[in-house]
């Protein structure tokens, strides 16, 4: 074989018999690891040293990943998010970081609003007395119109879910270093506010920035404080936005009055994890972008940045 290809993406390795005729037309040899949700450092360590290119998921390539894997072409990440990925020891190398920009905005942008609407009108609280034989037992909901949203970053999934709100009624904040035009804050009446007023107006609070040194544990004790004790967290962007101790004890203490999170600081959820037992609380696997013509989309341009760094 030409070339040698670590397949770790979880979402791209189920799908590999559809697309290996391609792997094959271009002599490639095909490694798949056995991955549970994304693989560590050791575990590339023993899969990527002598590849010529990884086609991976949130796995952990790091400076000393890069430093044992000298034939290593290319990088090209499933999805969006290339935070797990030291772009600069990879840039260093001459080695390309490819993603899919922009491709799950929608399937993420209407879990969001599905999590607002599940605390707003108390949806699985009432399907769970319903089925337990408590029907005198109704929820006290309120309409969207009535909350709100407060949007922490204005990438293209902060603005979709703005987008989505305003046909709600929601009043909205917003708050991001790279401000909107004023034309797309007119256009969703969003108005932008320093970040402690977000979060102290804010019913709901959807975060959605990339994860760097600066917005790791940006919603920390100190900030959940700010909020509301009515107020419920929205996190589909990545878990360590926030310290998850620091929000157990917000949640158990009543100093907000729920989250809902698709993301988490350690995936999968450990089962130890208090987030768990807890019931103002809402948890889905990491699956906002569940779309599967998304997903094709996304196979089909993450194999052509593969191809690409590889030359072929």
């Amino acid at each position: 074989m030409k070339f040698k290809v670590v397949i770790s993406a979880p979402y791209f390795q189920p799908v590999l018999s559809e697309y290996q005729q391609v792997f094959d037309a271009h002599d490639i040899e095909v490694v798949l690891p056995t991955v549970h949700e994304k693989l560590s450092e050791e575990e590339l360590l023993r899969y990527l040293p002598d590849a010529d290119g990884i086609l991976c998921g949130d796995d952990r390539i790091t400076e000393r990943v890069l430093a044992a894997c000298p034939k290593l072409k290319v990088i090209s990440k499933w999805g969006t998010g290339i935070d797990s990925i030291d772009r600069e020891a990879a840039a260093r190398r001459g080695i390309p970081v490819k993603n899919t920009p922009n491709a799950f905005t929608d399937s993420v942008a209407d879990l969001v609003l599905g999590f607002m609407l599940c605390f707003a009108k108390k949806i699985p609280w009432a399907d769970r007395d319903v089925r337990a034989g408590q029907w005198m037992n109704k929820q006290k909901g309120v309409s969207l119109g009535e909350c709100t949203l407060g949007l922490l970053g204005l990438g293209n999934i902060g603005k979709a879910v703005a987008g989505r709100a305003k046909s709600f009624g929601m009043p909205i904040l917003g708050y991001d270093a790279v401000q909107p035009s004023e034309e797309f804050l007119q256009t969703v009446g969003m108005e932008c506010v320093p970040l402690e007023q977000l979060l102290a107006q804010a019913d709901f609070l959807s975060l959605h920035c990339t994860l760097n040194d600066s917005t790791r544990h940006i919603l920390n004790r100190e900030r959940l404080a700010l909020m509301k004790p009515t107020a419920v967290v929205i996190n589909t962007a990545r878990g360590a936005l926030i310290d998850e101790q620091a929000l157990t004890e917000a949640l158990t203490t009543g100093k907000i009055f729920g989250v809902a999170l698709d993301v988490f600081e350690v995936e999968p959820l450990p089962e130890q994890s208090p987030l768990r037992k807890l019931q103002n609380v809402l948890l889905s696997p990491h699956n906002a972008n569940a779309s599967p013509s998304a997903w094709k989309r996304v196979h089909e341009n993450t194999l052509k940045n593969l191809l690409e760094g590889l030359g072929v």
